[in-house]
C-alpha cells in the first residue's frame, strides 16, 4: 500500500540527522564514513555517486541527475531498510527516489514498492540498486539523468550530514542494555510469558488494525483499518468489544497524531509496534513469549478476511512473520544477527542471547484447536498420529510454550469458560463448534472454580472472543443453554486420554506446558501426570489457572506470571503468590496478553505517581515520557496505552508496593532467570 510519509504532522516530527543514524541511539549498522556492506547504509545519511561518471546525484522538482563534482552540493538521503538488504531512499524534500507509473525514476511522496530498492555489492566492487517494482536497475542516461535499466549502473555512497530522518516512533529512553559477565552465566531481566505480538494476522488479517511493522515504516504500519471509516462507523467488532455499541464511532487517527488509539482498552488496534517494544527491552525484559493465537469460530463468523481459518494455518503465518520481524530488526540495526530481537529455541540459546544484553523471543501457542484437535457431538476431530505429526512440525517450526485449550472444550479438554455475558457468547459458540453446551456442574470444592455464564460478578479478560462471538453468532443458535446450577460451577469435561498422549509427547520434546484456560478438573487430571514424571516445564502465565494450582506448579519447578493488568491489582497478586512459591530459584514475572485478547492497566490516578524522567528496576536506563508522532503519553495519564509503557507500568508497580518496592524490583529482575532455569530442567527431563 503507497503511504504518505510528509503529512504536516508527520513533517513536524522530523529531524535534521547530523551524524549517520538518528533517533534515539544510532543503530550498531549505520556507518560513520563509506559503509563496508550493503548492511552498512541502514539509518545513515549520505551522498549518491555514479562511479562512471564521478559525479554525486542532485534532484530538480522532477528528476535526479548525476552532475555534481562533490558531496556538499549533492542530494542527502536518509536510508531507511525496509528489509536486509532494501532500503527507500528519503531525500532532503521529504521525497523518496522511486519509480512512477511511466517507469520513470523521479521523486515521489509516497512509499511503495516502486520507491523501493534492493541494494547489492560492496564497498570494494561498488554497490548497485535494483527497484522492487520494476525489476530493473538504477542507471546513468542522457545527461546524467537516472533511468531504469537492464544493465545497472555502479554508485558508491559518502557518508554526509543534514539528513532529514525518515519519520519513526521514538523509544525516549537512554543508556546501555545489561550483558552478563559471560554466555552461560546466571541472567537477569524481566519476562513477559504471555503476549500476541502477531495478532494483525489471527481472524483471518482483517479484524485488527496496524501492525508491529512495516517494511516502510510506521505511516504504514501503524494506520486504522480502512473499513472502519468514517469515523470508526464499520468498526463492528473494535464497537462492540471496547465501547460497547456496535452502532458507534471512535477516533480512527492512527500516526501521526494517535487521537483515537492506541488506548489501555482497545483490543482491535495494534499496540505493540516493534519501537514500543524495543522501549521495553531497554527497560530491562529480557524474554518475550510471542503465542500465536487463533479462534477458527469468530474468524468464520467475521465477514471480512483474507488469511484461512484453519488455526494451525494461522499459527505458521504468524510463525513466518516473527522470522520476518526478525529480519527486518536485524535491517535496522546494520545486518543478519544484529539486531536485539532474536527467536530463541532452547534455554541455553537465550540464555546466550540475553547476556549478550538482547531479547529472547520464545514462540508458544495458545488456540481453541490446537494441532486441529476439536471436538464435534463427543467424538474427537484427530487420532494419535496427527497428534504426533503436528507436534513434531510445530516443534521443528519453533513453537516451544503451549497451552492445550482456549475457548471452548475440544479433544484434549474441557475448558474454564468464562463469566457472565461474555460467557453466555462463549458457551452458545461452544455449541456452534462441538456440538454441545458446557457440563458446567457443582464444583467437588467451591474455592476452586470454573467460570460461569450466570455469574452475576464476572471477569471479562477475553473481551475480544466473548463480545466478538456475541456480536457474530447467528440469533438462536443452539437454542436454549442448560440450565446449571447456581455458582460456583466446575466443567466436568476432564483430561482425556487423547490429551494425556498429548501431554507425553509435550515433555517428551522438553516443551513447556501451560495449564491456563484449562477446566479446575482437567487442570488437577494434568498436573497429576506432570507429578508422576516430575515435569518442570509449567507455566501458569495469565491468571487462568485457579490457586489450588499454583503450589503445584512451584514444587513442580515451574512459575507463575499472573496477568499485568493494573499496578494496584498486580502487586497484590505478587504479594499472594510469592507465598505459594517452593524449594526452586524465585523469580516473578508478568502475562501482559497484550494485542488483541487483555485490557491493559488503565491510569491509576492514585498517590505517589511515576515521576519523569525516572530509571529502569535495574538503574541501567533513563527514561522520559514516551512520544509516538505528535502525541506524548504518559502513565499516569495514558494507563498502558501501548507496550512501550511497560517500564512505566513497572516503575508504578514500584510506587505501589511502598516499601516492599526494592523487593518486588528485586524478585521481577530474576524472573528471566527462573524462567530459563525452569526450562533447562524441562529440557533435561524431555523424553524421560
Amino acid at each position: 500500500m503507497a503511504t504518505p510519509v510528509d503529512s504536516p504532522a508527520a513533517q513536524r516530527q522530523d529531524r535534521i540527522v547530523q551524524q549517520n543514524g538518528g533517533g534515539d541511539a544510532t543503530p550498531p549498522g549505520a556507518s560513520a564514513a563509506t559503509p563496508a556492506t550493503r548492511y552498512s547504509l541502514a539509518n545513515g545519511c549520505f551522498a549518491l555517486r555514479a562511479a562512471a561518471r564521478d559525479r554525486f546525484v542532485v534532484k530538480d522538482a522532477s528528476h535526479y541527475r548525476a552532475s555534481v563534482a562533490t558531496a556538499a552540493g549533492a542530494e542527502r538521503f536518509y536510508m531507511k531498510a525496509t528489509r536486509l538488504g532494501s532500503y527507500l531512499l528519503y531525500d532532503s524534500d521529504r521525497r523518496l527516489l522511486a519509480v512512477d507509473a511511466l517507469g520513470r525514476v523521479a521523486p515521489a511522496a509516497r512509499a511503495s514498492r516502486g520507491a523501493d530498492w534492493s541494494v547489492r555489492g560492496n564497498r570494494d566492487a561498488g554497490f548497485t540498486l535494483r527497484n522492487h517494482k520494476a525489476d530493473k536497475s538504477l542507471a546513468v542516461g542522457l545527461g546524467g539523468r537516472l533511468v531504469l535499466s537492464s544493465n545497472p549502473a555502479e554508485f558508491a555512497f559518502k557518508a554526509t550530514t543534514g539528513c532529514r530522518e525518515y519519520p519513526e516512533i521514538q523509544v525516549n529512553a537512554t543508556g546501555s542494555p545489561r550483558k552478563g559477565p559471560s554466555p552461560n552465566g546466571e541472567v537477569s531481566g524481566l519476562v513477559d510469558a504471555h503476549m500476541h505480538h502477531m495478532a494483525f494476522e489471527f481472524l483471518g488479517g482483517r479484524a485488527h488494525c496496524g501492525r508491529p511493522w512495516h517494511p516502510y515504516g510506521v505511516p504504514s504500519a501503524l494506520e486504522d483499518c480502512p473499513d472502519h471509516q468514517p469515523n470508526g462507523a464499520g468498526a463492528a467488532l473494535e464497537n462492540t468489544v471496547s465501547y460497547g455499541n456496535p452502532a458507534g464511532t471512535h477516533n480512527t487517527d492512527g500516526w501521526p497524531t494517535f487521537k483515537g488509539w492506541p488506548h489501555h482498552a482497545s483490543l482491535t488496534h495494534e499496540q505493540s509496534y516493534y519501537k514500543w517494544l524495543e522501549r521495553s527491552w531497554r527497560g530491562g525484559q529480557r524474554i518475550f513469549v510471542n503465542l500465536l493465537v487463533e479462534n477458527e469460530v469468530l474468524c468464520e463468523l467475521y465477514p471480512l478476511k483474507k488469511n484461512s481459518c484453519n488455526e494451525m494455518d494461522s499459527a505458521r503465518l504468524q510463525a513466518r512473520r516473527m522470522r520476518q520481524l526478525q529480519n527486518y530488526i536485524d535491517a535496522q540495526n546494520g545486518g543478519p544477527g544484529k539486531g536485539w530481537y532474536r527467536i530463541v529455541r532452547d534455554p541455553a540459546q537465550a540464555r546466550r542471547v540475553i547476556n549478550q544484553g538482547k531479547l529472547a523471543v520464545i514462540m508458544g501457542m495458545e488456540t481453541s484447536k490446537p494441532f486441529n484437535c476439536g471436538r464435534f457431538n463427543q467424538q474427537p476431530t484427530c487420532t494419535k498420529a496427527q497428534i504426533d505429526s503436528q507436534i513434531d512440525q510445530f516443534h521443528k517450526i519453533g513453537v516451544r510454550q503451549l497451552e492445550l485449550v482456549n475457548k471452548f472444550d475440544n479433544a484434549f479438554t474441557g475448558v474454564a469458560g468464562d463469566d457472565g455475558e461474555t460467557g453466555a457468547a462463549t458457551n452458545t459458540a461452544n455449541f456452534y463448534d462441538t456440538g454441545r453446551f458446557w457440563d458446567m456442574g457443582t464444583c467437588a470444592n467451591p474455592h476452586y472454580h470454573d467460570r460461569s455464564p450466570t455469574a452475576a460478578h464476572y471477569h471479562n479478560d477475553d473481551a475480544l472472543i466473548g463480545n466478538g462471538l456475541r456480536a457474530f453468532l447467528p440469533a438462536g443458535t443452539g437454542g436454549a443453554a442448560p440450565v446449571y446450577p447456581p455458582p460456583p460451577n466446575c466443567n466436568r469435561l476432564r483430561l482425556s486420554g487423547l490429551g494425556e498422549h498429548t501431554l507425553g509427547r509435550v515433555m517428551a520434546k522438553g516443551m513447556i506446558f501451560d495449564p491456563d484456560h484449562m477446566g479446575v478438573y482437567a487442570r488437577q487430571d494434568a498436573l497429576r501426570v506432570l507429578e508422576r514424571k516430575r515435569y518442570s516445564g509449567v507455566v501458569s502465565s495469565h491468571s487462568w489457572s485457579t490457586e489450588d494450582a499454583i503450589p503445584r506448579i512451584y514444587a513442580l519447578g515451574g512459575l507463575v506470571t499472573p496477568y499485568a493488568g493494573n499496578a494496584k491489582d498486580f502487586v497484590a497478586k505478587w504479594r499472594s503468590i510469592r507465598t505459594k512459591r517452593g524449594p526452586y530459584y524465585f523469580g516473578f514475572g508478568y502475562g501482559a496478553d497484550m494485542n488483541g485478547f487483555g485490557s491493559q492497566g488503565g491510569p491509576r490516578r492514585g498517590p505517589n505517581p511515576v515521576a519523569y524522567p525516572f530509571r529502569s528496576y535495574d538503574g541501567r536506563a533513563t527514561f522520559k515520557r514516551q512520544r509516538s508522532g505528535t502525541r506524548l503519553f504518559d502513565i499516569n495519564r495514558d494507563g498502558v496505552a501501548h507496550y512501550g509503557l511497560y517500564p512505566d507500568w513497572i516503575e508504578d508497580t514500584r510506587k505501589v508496593a511502598g516499601s516492599e518496592g526494592p523487593t518486588l524490583m528485586r524478585e521481577m529482575g530474576r524472573g528471566a532467570e527462573a524462567y530459563l532455569q525452569m526450562w533447562e530442567r524441562a529440557e533435561g527431563s524431555a523424553g524421560r
